[in-house]
Formats: C-alpha cells, sequence, structure tokens
C-alpha cells in the first residue's frame, strides 16, 4: 500500500501506546471556515511557510495542527454550495450537478439586493449559454425540480444517537426547497443557518442587517441576543456553539457540531478585536481587515477547544477543521494585489487552478491520528463516510450513489487511500460578469502528481506536474501527449458517466465538448 510521505516519526508512539479504546462512541467537531484560503494562516501546509503566511496570527490553528493530521493536498470544489453539498451527500460536485452556488430564492437568478447568482452569469457569455445544472441544490425528498435528492450524513450521525448540532452557513440550497433547512439535513438544533451564502453584515451594532434599511436574504437569522452589542458574528455563533453543547455534554449523549462559519467570506469587514495590531504591523487597510477576520475565526476555534477541555470530553473529541474552497484572489476589500493573494498557488475561488480548489484541512482524533503532514489529495465527498466511519455508523443505505472513500485508514496508519486516484474539479459557468480567462468554464483533474486543466471556452487542455510545479506556471502538454490522452479521456468518461453539466454552446445549440471530444 502506498504511505503517508511525510509523518513525523515520533507520532507513531500514538498508536502503540497501550491506550485502551473508550467505549463511548466519539463526539465530532467538523469546523468550517468560508473562502479560507491555503495560505490564510500561519499553519504550514505546504513545504514551506510562504511570505503572506507570516501576516497572520492564528496560534489556536497552529496548536490544532501540532496533534493533527494535517492534509498538505486538502481539496475542495472551487465553490462554496458545491463542496457543502458533496460533504452531506458523498458526491462529487460534477455528479451532483451542483456546480455552482445557489440563489437565496428557489428559481430566482438574482438575490433580493439584485445582484447576479450563479446561474445567471452563464447567459451574460458571448460563447455558452446556461445549461440544466441543479440550482435547486440538495433535497432529502422528490419533488423539487433541478435539484439532487440525497440522503444526508448528518441523519445517519441523529439516527445512531447523536446530539447535531449546526451553527452558522448552510447554503444547501433555496429558500422554499427542502435543502434549505438544517432540520430537514438530520440537525437537532440549528443556529443561523438557512438559505444564504453570505452575511450581509457582521456586526451586532447593525443586527447583523436585520434592520429596514439593511434587510436581505442574507441578513443572519436567530441572534437576537447580540442585537445592538459590539459582537462580532464570529464571537456570536461561538458563543451560541458552546450553550448548544452544554446539553449533551450534561446528558452524556455524543454530539456532532458542524461549525460552519461566515468569516472569512466577503463583505470584508474589521474584527475591532484584532485589525488594529495589523495596522500597527505594517498591513494595507485591506490585508488588515482580513487579517482580523482570520483571527477571530482562529480564537473561535481555541474558545470551542479550550470550552471541551474544561468540560472533560476533548480526550474523546473529533475536530475536522477545513475550508469550503479557496481563498478570494479578486476583491479589493481583501486588500494586496488581486490574483496573487494565495501565492504560490495560482489564482483563487471558482477557479479549479489550485488557488481555487486546495484548501486547509486537518484531522485530530485524539489517541489515533497520527501526526504531520499527509500528502495523499483526499476530497470532500471523502468526507461522508469518514465521518460515518469514525462515528461507528455501519450498514447505512443512501438513495444517492457515493464517490468519497473513507479516510480513516489514511489519517490512523497511512494507508487505505491511493495517491494516484483520480480527482475531478468541474467548473463550467461564469462565476461573475467579468473577462477571467483563469476562473469560468474550465475542469480539471488530478492523479498522483499530474493535472490537467480543460478550458471550456478555447479547448485547450493543459498539463502540469504539481510537484515540480506547485504554482501551475508551466504548461507541459506538449511534451506529454499520452499523459494528456489517458488523463483527458479518464476525465471525460467520468462526466459522461455522471451526467455531468456542459455550458450549452450559443453557436451550436449543443453541450460543450467534453477533452477528448476536441
Amino acid at each position: 500500500m502506498k504511505k503517508i510521505t511525510s509523518f513525523a516519526l515520533a507520532a507513531l508512539a500514538l498508536t502503540g501506546c497501550g491506550r485502551k479504546e473508550s467505549p463511548l462512541k466519539p463526539n465530532i467537531v467538523f469546523f468550517l471556515v468560508d473562502d479560507f484560503g491555503w495560505v490564510d494562516s500561519s499553519v504550514q501546509y505546504g513545504d514551506e511557510l510562504y511570505p503572506r503566511q507570516k501576516m497572520f496570527h492564528t496560534p489556536s490553528m497552529e496548536r490544532l495542527a501540532r496533534q493533527s493530521c494535517v492534509m498538505s493536498s486538502g481539496y475542495a470544489c472551487s465553490l462554496s454550495t458545491p463542496t457543502r453539498t458533496s460533504l452531506m451527500s458523498g458526491m462529487n460536485s460534477a455528479h451532483t450537478r451542483i456546480t455552482t452556488y445557489t440563489s437565496p430564492e428557489k428559481n430566482v437568478p438574482t438575490d433580493a439586493a439584485g445582484g447576479t447568482i450563479g446561474f445567471i452569469n452563464d447567459n451574460e457569455s458571448d460563447i455558452f449559454a446556461r445549461s440544466d445544472w441543479n440550482w435547486n441544490g440538495i433535497a432529502t425528498q422528490p419533488g423539487t425540480e433541478h435539484s439532487m435528492v440525497i440522503s444526508p450524513m448528518v441523519r445517519f450521525l441523529r439516527d445512531a444517537g447523536y446530539y447535531t448540532i449546526h451553527v452558522g452557513k448552510a447554503h444547501w440550497g433555496p429558500s422554499g426547497t427542502t435543502g434549505c433547512n438544517p432540520y430537514n439535513m438530520g440537525f437537532l438544533v440549528n443556529v443561523a443557518g438557512s438559505c444564504n451564502g453570505f452575511p450581509k453584515s457582521y456586526l451586532g451594532e447593525e443586527n447583523y442587517a436585520n434592520t429596514k434599511e439593511l434587510w436581505t436574504h442574507n441578513a443572519i437569522q436567530g441572534l437576537a441576543e447580540y442585537y445592538g452589542t459590539d459582537t462580532f458574528l464570529t464571537e456570536a455563533l461561538t458563543l451560541e456553539a458552546k450553550k448548544t453543547l452544554e446539553q449533551p455534554i450534561k446528558t452524556g449523549q455524543p454530539f456532532y457540531l458542524y461549525m460552519s462559519h461566515y468569516g472569512v467570506h466577503t463583505p470584508i469587514t474589521a474584527d475591532k478585536r484584532f485589525y488594529q495590531k495589523y495596522i500597527d504591523e505594517g498591513c494595507d487597510e485591506g490585508e488588515a481587515r482580513y487579517a482580523s477576520m482570520v483571527e477571530g475565526v482562529d480564537k473561535s476555534l481555541g474558545d470551542l477547544m479550550d470550552f471541551l477541555e474544561e468540560k472533560g470530553v476533548a480526550d474523546n473529541t473529533i475536530i475536522i477543521f477545513m475550508s469550503d474552497n479557496g481563498g478570494h484572489s479578486i476583491d479589493e476589500r481583501k486588500g494586496g494585489i488581486a490574483h496573487t493573494q494565495n501565492a504560490p498557488l495560482r489564482e483563487g475561488k471558482a477557479s479549479v487552478y489550485e488557488g481555487g480548489i486546495r484548501v486547509p484541512l486537518m484531522f485530530y482524533w485524539p489517541g489515533k491520528n497520527l501526526v504531520g503532514k499527509c500528502d495523499v489529495p483526499v476530497m470532500p465527498e471523502d468526507i461522508f463516510p469518514t465521518i460515518l466511519e469514525m462515528a461507528g455508523v455501519k450498514d447505512y443505505k443512501t438513495v444517492q450513489p457515493l464517490d468519497g472513500e473513507s479516510l480513516v485508514e489514511l489519517i490512523t496508519t497511512g494507508s487505505g487511500v491511493s495517491p494516484e486516484r483520480d480527482l475531478v474539479f468541474h467548473m463550467p459557468h461564469q462565476w461573475r460578469i467579468e473577462d477571467r480567462d483563469d476562473i469560468d468554464f474550465m475542469t480539471a483533474m488530478r492523479r498522483g502528481d499530474w493535472k490537467i486543466v480543460y478550458r471550456m471556452h478555447t479547448g485547450d487542455i493543459e498539463l502540469y506536474n504539481l510537484k515540480e510545479d506547485l504554482s501551475e506556471k508551466h504548461n507541459v502538454a506538449s511534451e506529454h501527449p499520452d499523459i494528456v490522452a489517458s488523463m483527458a479521456g479518464a476525465l471525460s468518461n467520468k462526466l459522461r458517466s455522471w451526467d455531468a453539466v456542459m455550458p450549452i454552446d450559443r453557436t451550436t445549440g449543443k453541450p460543450c465538448p467534453l477533452p477528448d471530444e476536441i
């Protein structure tokens, strides 16, 4: 079997120290950050600590990393809803046909503020028209067109006796669909989760946008206790998460906490607790705003870890830390220079280049995980079977086919998942109505160190060796036509088998060709 390549040898003692297995089901905290890039913390995921990382103060993430299996090739989809629905369904986003983000309203292409959402952007392209992707997200029962009916992962945990808690961002489907409501997904408690994809306001002083002047679907609900205070949204959600944990800890019931922060998504807003520090250290205003939001999320992680220790349950609590897509790379409010914020990775959010899909990912399973970096590439659809195996849930039956593999053996022994398996990233849309050749209308596949990128709007297929060229600067397709042909064929066959969405060519009225058809 292929082994993890870079674990610290001292960590192997964890698996052979004579520790007795706990008879209790493990508690699980899934800590998800929004739009959080691979280099947006002081945790080293790559071969070195890159220059941008030295700007951030994230001691809690470092604390978790020292105990965790740190995935250097952890992947997400390039946008929020595709990743979040993959986590809940165990399916690749190309397979669910949920390939961009969903609107707050069912079958409505614009949000309440008039901004463009998801599939309407496809219609603005001179080359492609919209295809019939599943813009109504995931559903828990039939009856909603343009949705994927699934058996949600959280329902299996709930049915196995877990106290299931949702805090923060959901974004699995629009209002008026079953995918909108976390209760339909199997959660017993919901704080602030709905159809919205980002907060209209992070500020308690603005009631998180629950005012006559500010209200849209993106106003955050369920936090009236903090209206009119200076409590930043990240802090309010953390305080509420700790409240929800009191009951299961008191009764000894295993819990699953889906701690899904809205941070660090736009609007990039200064968290006053940390902002001035970054100004004093020489950051520009945008960088200081963004870094303050990151540190707020880091404090949340540390506060939850401290809480678990204070309550005496930390030794039986798994923590999984992840981002839903790569860091934003074109929003000027983030500071710095556009298209460079994820360096050395290329591009960012919505792109299938590494900056858009490679994300922070850590697994901490007290007494069981290997400690150090794991180089084996893993996908969001792997999380579904992984969490259920960790929880001891067996023989479950889903209405949907599962694409992911459990990572339990990988993070505990270093084997069990092939680093050569084919991983697919599919973005057949235009994200924003701008000229972004390195973001829109692309699909990609990774196989070991090799990665192909297919540009639908030009018909070009690029090939990169990620081991030698992490920044994807050197297209070597002309030097390795055999590898290109093999991978293009495999990617095309996978997309065909999934009936994956392709944009419609305005000239022919037919779907864009697959890579092996050009």
